[in-house]
């Protein structure tokens, strides 16, 4: 694969499985080297104040920790959405990223941050892949590369991601919403 995914969405293929079943990947890296990043639709059953309490009154809701991925549970990882900047201004506490999305330095006091973005959602692990592995998920059909929207990773209902990325693909893919891994169900 010749161009970095870096900023584009993998949605799982009814051939993923495990912890990527029904997931939205954000791919925050891509290159010969592997590819990094987070899935967007796992919350989990803790609250930010469980680990960064100074973030829970910061993140939009629900104010949950989310499964960024397998990779790195004991790390936690912010996202933020950016207000459009210009090319020579910095936000402090947030390293740019990708277009209108940025990491955030949770060692950073909240305060700093937060007047500065629109949302900030906090992640738990990360998904990695060695160099070819995610060329090779995608050939073989685990994975739909789709462009993301800016409100994606906050998106309030992340259970429903999946299913909303899906829909509004303009193309077959959509059909997928309705796939269930209980084929007497069909």
């Amino acid at each position: 694969m010749s161009e970095s995914l870096a900023g584009r969405l993998l949605v799982a293929t009814p051939k993923t499985g495990d912890v990527f079943d029904r997931s939205v990947v954000l791919v925050l890296g891509h290159s010969s080297e592997g590819a990094q990043g987070l899935i967007l639709n796992k919350p989990l059953d803790a609250e930010v104040v469980a680990v960064l309490p100074e973030w829970q009154d910061h993140v939009v809701a629900p104010p949950q920790l989310y499964q960024g991925g397998p990779v790195g549970m004991d790390s936690a990882m912010g996202l933020a959405m950016l207000p459009e900047v210009g090319e020579d201004e910095a936000v402090v506490g947030v390293q740019m990223s990708l277009d209108g999305i940025g990491l955030v330095d949770l060692d950073a006091p909240p305060e700093i941050v937060t007047h500065q973005v629109s949302a900030v959602r906090i992640f738990v692990g990360y998904a990695g892949w060695s160099p070819g592995q995610l060329e090779a998920e995608i050939e073989e059909g685990a994975w739909y590369v789709v462009s993301r929207e800016d409100s994606d990773p906050f998106w309030a209902d992340a259970s429903g991601l999946w299913r909303h990325v899906l829909l509004r693909q303009r193309n077959t893919l959509s059909l997928l919403t309705t796939y269930t891994s209980h084929p007497d169900h069909n």
